[in-house]
């Protein structure tokens, strides 16, 4: 078995070097798992004071002994009230005294007389400007304007009423132009689908080719289609080629 084995370097006996050489090897393989990292790769220390915040369970704890402190005596309270009567002895007969009411009393009722006598010089003041005067003014003005003026006041109301009625007579006359268009389109389309139906009919109704008989029978002439009142125009249906009647007469002529 030790002659299979190569070694790297010559030796005089292949089976110590054998041997020397897996030491070395388990020796190396030692020594790798044995070995410690240059690099920190460890997780970084946990601290309690960093992980739990103290003074904060602390404070909660503080709290929580107070309420259950308050809890405790309102219980306590609670059961001496129901043991007894119940006895409520907290009535407070105290009735609430001002140093200076008297004082804001007088002024409130200066302030208030005060207030009463302009009300009533407001009140008996005669007005500075009167309105029969001021219409009066505008009467005689308004006469100023009108026989200075061209035109007089039937004038301009007639004008008005002109302009109202031309608006009217515009919005009446465009409404009914509005009327006449969809009349039109209604009644074009109505053509169109008649005369869509007409060519259809044509179409089912051209002659059929000629059989072979002792006198070949000229093709009936398709009959003419009216136009209608729309500027859309029938179109004229095909009517049968005569070289094959004369290539069909020149066989039957042939072939008796």
């Amino acid at each position: 078995m030790h002659t299979s084995y190569q070694p790297l370097k010559p030796a005089t006996n292949k089976l110590l070097k054998k041997k020397w050489d897996g030491a070395a090897q388990d020796m190396h393989r030692k020594k790798v798992l044995g070995a410690k990292s240059v690099v920190d790769t460890k997780s970084p220390a946990t601290y309690t004071h960093l992980q739990y915040k103290m003074k904060k369970m602390q404070l909660e704890e503080e709290r929580h002994a107070v309420i259950d402190r308050d809890n405790r005596h309102l219980l306590e309270k609670m059961s001496a009230i129901m043991r007894t009567r119940g006895r409520v002895d907290n009535w407070n007969d105290y009735q609430p005294k001002s140093l200076n009411k008297s004082k804001r009393t007088r002024e409130l009722i200066r302030v208030t007389l005060e207030n009463q006598k302009i009300l009533a010089r407001i009140q008996a003041k005669q007005p500075q400007y009167s309105a029969k005067k001021w219409e009066e003014e505008w009467m005689e003005t308004k006469k100023f304007m009108k026989s200075v003026r061209k035109y007089s006041d039937e004038w301009y109301q007639l004008q008005e009423a002109e302009r109202r009625s031309k608006r009217a007579s515009k919005a009446t006359s465009r409404a009914g132009s509005r009327k006449l268009e969809t009349r039109d389109e209604s009644r074009a389309l109505s053509a169109r689908e008649t005369d869509e139906e007409d060519e259809s009919g044509d179409e089912k109704s051209k002659p059929a080719t000629p059989t072979k008989t002792a006198t070949p029978e000229k093709p009936k002439t398709p009959a003419k289609v009216e136009k209608p009142a729309t500027p859309a125009k029938a179109e004229k249906p095909a009517t049968p080629a005569k070289g094959r009647e004369t290539r069909h007469t020149r066989e039957r002529g042939k072939n008796p």
